[in-house]
């Protein structure tokens, strides 16, 4: 009995082993001569790329025991009790598509972004579970997308804000690869974009206050405090960072993932004030308090980037915490009224159009 015990214990290991050395959906690797280019960041040091603040990154085995037991346990408010519908988008409408800048959100980080008749996509994480195989995450809360990645029209640029699962996903980048121009993305996380088939010609790179100009818009890569990778062996050898977009009309900021720190006072102070900042707040804890924002905290941020509106981000599709998973939106909301900051809560796929924003507010989770 031993015997067949160590050994299905030994096939697992090196099933497991195999998946990890050989699944294309951990990436690739930057190479020594991209290194070489990351020695000249601020932001690099030892081997790394690392945060401006102190960040506490490794939980306690203690903490960690919480966490699993949390995340697998069987509260019945981390998901919602039914699937949540979406307002469908049509490939004909984002073609023809000519007028103010709008936004349509696919839940989480996912956006596509229309602006100067320009047409991006931010952090298009479109698969059904943000892990290296669905065993190893939960399904996304809708069985639907505003519209299937098949059917996207050519797409002018997708921004990247990190290597994580929830927000860079093989499975989409395979779909969407063969009809984008440009990739934009912080140092290093085009490594995987190459690794998965994506012309190094199409990928472009930056490091924090760093920009480039898209057919008329500015991109800029901004701080944020987080980290990155999808393996046990690659933390911190990608950069993390927010993101701006502005046109001669409108400016916009996106988190990305970030704890709250001095980096959003710096960008507002640099950069602002915005027209419309989609700022993280959900999958918190106060066992990672660095690395992802409280939605008070989410709230604050608006006001240091100096938004005029801000929208809750990062919640409404995936459990990767322990939080109610309405709860996110409602504290940001009611911190949002004392601050006097005004929110905005779109169902996923609604359009949001800069010049109208008012009319993109519902409590529709209820």
């Amino acid at each position: 009995m031993s015997i067949v015990i160590g050994s299905g214990f030994l096939l697992v290991v090196v099933i497991g082993v195999l998946f990890l050395y050989l699944s294309p959906e951990f990436g690739g690797a930057p190479t020594m001569e991209q290194k070489r280019i990351y020695i000249k960041s601020p932001n690099y040091k030892d081997g790394k790329f690392i945060n401006k603040e102190h960040v506490k990154l490794d939980m306690s085995m203690r903490d960690m025991g919480k966490s699993l037991a949390g995340y697998f346990g069987a509260s019945t408010h981390t998901k919602p009790g039914r699937n949540i519908p979406v307002e469908k988008l049509d490939s004909i409408d984002i073609v023809n598509y000519k007028d103010s800048t709008r936004l349509i959100w696919f839940g989480h980080s996912a956006f596509l972004l229309q602006m100067n008749n320009i047409t991006i996509l931010i952090d298009p994480m479109f698969g059904k579970v943000p892990a290296p195989h669905p065993m190893l995450g939960s399904n996304r809360f809708s069985r639907e997308l505003p519209i299937a990645v098949e059917k996207l029209p050519v797409i002018d640029a997708v921004i990247i804000s990190h290597d994580h699962y929830d927000h860079l996903d093989y499975g989409s980048i395979q779909k969407l690869k063969e009809k984008v121009n440009m990739f934009y993305t912080p140092l290093g996380v085009g490594a995987h974009l190459q690794k998965w088939g994506v012309e190094k010609e199409r990928i472009v790179e930056l490091d924090w206050w760093q920009e480039v100009t898209h057919e008329g818009l500015v991109f800029r890569c901004t701080p944020a405090q987080h980290f990155s990778g999808r393996g046990f062996t690659d933390r911190a050898n990608t950069l993390w960072s927010s993101w701006i977009v502005q046109s001669e009309t409108d400016n916009i900021f996106f988190s990305g993932d970030s704890g709250y720190g001095p980096h959003f006072k710096e960008i507002g102070n640099k950069y602002g004030p915005f027209d419309f900042a989609m700022i993280e707040c959900g999958q918190y804890n106060e066992m990672w308090p660095d690395i992802h924002m409280f939605p008070e905290e989410t709230a604050q941020a608006g006001l240091d980037v100096r938004a005029k509106q801000i929208m809750p981000i990062h919640w409404g599709a995936f459990k990767l915490a322990m939080h109610p998973w309405t709860e996110p939106v409602e504290r940001v909301t009611n911190r949002a009224k004392e601050l006097n900051l005004n929110v905005l809560t779109p169902r996923i796929g609604e359009p949001i159009n800069l010049d109208r924003l008012e009319e993109s507010t519902s409590e529709w989770w209820k």
